[in-house]
């Protein structure tokens, strides 16, 4: 190694490559700027890829995912004899996205047009619009329809010949909505195409991976896809006025309204999300928490009959306008305030936007500087949104920020800190496209006999035997470990294992009871009266059970399904019914909330790199706030260098024999190989390049003569 580290030293001046651990931030402008074909580098880069049948597009909020589509969607219709564009979104709301647009007069070949009434992403009867997507494939002269996953997925159902679809091209945004499960209705559509039609699919999502570890796609579907991956790492480094985003978690004793006070900055144009009604942040009154809300923006002014859009006076005499998404949805005019929230003169007069489920995926609001969420969310998938939702480049904004307030966790500061630190990496993990996922539910069988220590007498009594519980079944970090009745055979452990899921999306598919039950995280909710739905569910597709495994089963579903949605700490005891024979219910124990410091040992692979993102500690609330280091491209860089050296395992033999390589590498592109290209060569040279510098590093710091005290 050190013949090696030697021709490093010999070679570094003819490298040139700038030090990793030294590297400086440089606002270039090239994620916003356009080409000759008034291509971003995200779309250029997609468009390059436009003759592919089947194309992922991996890319974050905001890069303009949507025009990129229609590049490659006029392209295909133009040049490639594809006659049938159809574009999915999960949300009517975010149809917008996909307005006409001028495109010739920067540069392409063709602008942007749907025909309005092949627009089906408008309030309306959903009958109709499966009988006008018909109409659609059957027009001659219609080339281009837009609709949602719903929409999607029962015209496709009604279509008697698949042949329609041999020269269409199926776009589907936010496709992390599809996943391989075999009741996932959108994931039924996609692999039916690619295995019954020549069909072209374009895929497009800002976090491929989906909180419940079922794979988005199947290994032999997805090997099929091309791919375009273009990272927050490349997309802030290109940026022309943002320079950072922050993550923030601050933790409070008491009220979270009183809290939020303390976070709210009313000179920044905030998007606030209050606390699910479920959680243990909620009041459980959304509307009162609104109105305090309100109170403390300021007095009211004036409130807009037909938007619902208030305007208050701050104490400091700023006019401040709010869209309060909440309240209005009560109301019934939240559909005109999202209405009015599409007009930019309208929208870029709002400060601040109070929202509960709103305001999330796909909404765009490019002046957004800050996302404050009340709550813990367990859901990656939703916090990447949350945060997509402040990234976007304005003039003006320099730092996006997102801050999470959350009820102070019962635990000891390093274990707080340890898990911050760990959501931090996973959240970041995530903003590279990286996959994390959060843990499945495994069941177990209870034990249910007990070994007597082999020195005891089998026939001897005592009134306390020293018993050894059995435990065949050790501890999995990575999952949460439910203990199933005795009355379920091995066969039924099994079948709740591989079948958990897809029985779950049955019933709430159908059951109002089981839905309402969830909704009510399990307060007092009769297990047998929830249970009864699910268990003909089961009946219907596994009838070789018998009605008392099944109801037991249904039993054990019930239960999970009540884990996986309560955001407390959820223990249950055996249940036990009264001297008037009630249903046994339930039971939850409510203690010191320790979910929070759960998450850590949720995540796949977080703990495997040894990153440190926090910044600082601060006083917050009778509590603390942990202030994230700022993710500008440099921890990006560092972040994902590392990752990628994991996956591709680089030794110091690999090392030595890649480096001639890398020499005849530099010398043909005048410049060194680079970790994140899109070829595994290149890719393979780099990671080898970075391991011998860190061991020159290595070897160098340890030649320091140490510091005397």
């Amino acid at each position: 190694m050190s013949e090696l580290n030697n021709t490093v030293e010999q070679r570094e001046d003819r490298l040139q490559v700038h030090n990793v651990g030294s590297y400086t931030f440089e606002q270039t402008g090239n994620s916003s700027v356009s080409d000759s074909m008034g291509m971003r580098q995200m779309q250029s880069r997609a468009f390059e890829k436009r003759n592919s049948q089947y194309l992922l597009i991996q890319a974050p909020p905001a890069c303009g995912k949507s025009r990129a589509l229609m590049f490659l969607a006029l392209d295909k219709v133009i040049n490639q004899g594809i006659d049938k564009v159809i574009i999915s979104v999960p949300q009517i709301a975010i149809g917008s996205s996909f307005a006409d647009t001028e495109l010739c007069k920067f540069g392409f070949f063709a602008d942007w047009h749907i025909d309005s009434k092949y627009n089906l992403c408008a309030p309306g009867n959903e009958a109709q619009k499966v009988d006008k997507a018909l109409e659609f494939l059957n027009d001659k002269d219609a080339h281009y329809l837009l609709c949602s996953h719903a929409t999607l997925v029962y015209f496709y159902a009604k279509v008697k010949d698949r042949n329609v679809f041999n020269k269409a091209l199926v776009a589907v945004d936010e496709f992390h909505h599809v996943s391989q499960d075999t009741d996932n209705k959108l994931g039924n559509v996609i692999h039916s195409l690619m295995t019954t039609t020549d069909a072209h699919i374009i895929a497009m999502t800002g976090s491929y991976f989906r909180g419940d570890t079922i794979p988005v796609l199947s290994e032999e579907d997805e090997a099929k896809f091309d791919r375009v991956i273009y990272t927050y790492y490349e997309q802030l480094n290109g940026y022309k006025y943002l320079k950072s985003l922050g993550i923030d978690y601050a933790f409070y004793d008491g009220s979270w309204i009183n809290a939020v006070e303390l976070l709210i900055d009313l000179d920044k144009k905030t998007i606030i999300h209050i606390p699910s009604v479920n959680s243990r942040e909620s009041t459980h009154d959304k509307f009162n928490e609104v109105n305090k809300l309100i109170d403390y923006i300021g007095k009211l002014v004036s409130k807009e009959a037909d938007t619902g859009i208030i305007t208050l006076k701050t104490k400091h005499g700023k006019t401040i306008k709010v869209a309060d998404l909440v309240s209005n949805a009560e109301n019934g005019v939240q559909s005109n305030t999202l209405a009015a929230l599409r007009d930019p003169e309208v929208l870029n007069s709002i400060d601040i936007i109070i929202a509960l489920g709103m305001a999330k995926e796909g909404f765009d609001w490019p002046q957004c500087e800050y996302a404050l969420t009340v709550g813990y969310r367990s859901s990656l998938t939703e916090v990447v949104q949350i945060i997509g939702r402040a990234t976007r480049d304005y003039p003006g904004k320099e730092h996006a920020q997102f801050t999470n307030l959350l009820a102070m966790p019962c635990g000891a500061l390093n274990d707080v800190k340890d898990a911050v630190n760990s959501l931090l990496k996973a959240i970041t993990l995530s903003l590279l496209m990286e996959q994390v996922l959060a843990p499945n539910v495994h069941f177990r069988a209870r034990p249910s006999d007990y070994d007597v220590p082999k020195e005891e007498n089998e026939t001897e009594k005592t009134d306390k035997p020293k018993y050894r519980r059995k435990d065949t079944n050790p501890a999995d970090p990575n999952s949460i470990k439910l203990t199933v009745s005795n009355e379920i055979s091995e066969k039924g452990i099994e079948f709740l294992n591989t079948n958990y899921q897809s029985i779950v999306e049955k019933v709430l598919n159908s059951s109002d009871t089981v839905k309402a039950s969830i909704a009510n995280g399990g307060n007092e909710t009769t297990k047998e009266l929830v249970a009864e739905d699910v268990s003909e569910v089961i009946r219907k597709s596994h009838p070789e059970f018998s009605d008392a495994e099944r109801h037991e089963l249904a039993l054990q579903i019930v239960k999970a399904m009540v884990v996986k949605s309560c955001s407390h700490q959820v223990n249950f005891v055996k249940d036990e019914a009264d001297d008037n024979k009630q249903k046994p219910k339930v039971q939850i124990v409510r203690e010191n909330d320790t979910t929070f410091l759960k998450f850590k040992d949720k995540l796949v692979n977080v703990d495997d790199v040894d990153f440190n993102m926090i910044g600082s500690i601060n006083p917050f609330a009778d509590a603390y706030m942990f202030v994230s280091k700022a993710l500008n491209p440099k921890i990006l860089k560092l972040l994902q260098t590392e990752v990628t050296e994991k996956r591709l395992h680089m030794s110091a033999e690999i090392a030595q024999s890649l480096w001639p390589y890398i020499n005849q590498f530099y010398y043909e592109h005048k410049r060194a190989p680079d970790v994140f290209s899109s070829n595994d060569y290149e890719k393979r040279l780099a990671s080898a390049l970075n391991y011998i510098k860190k061991q020159k590093r290595l070897q160098n710091s340890l030649k320091q003569p140490a510091s005397s005290e």
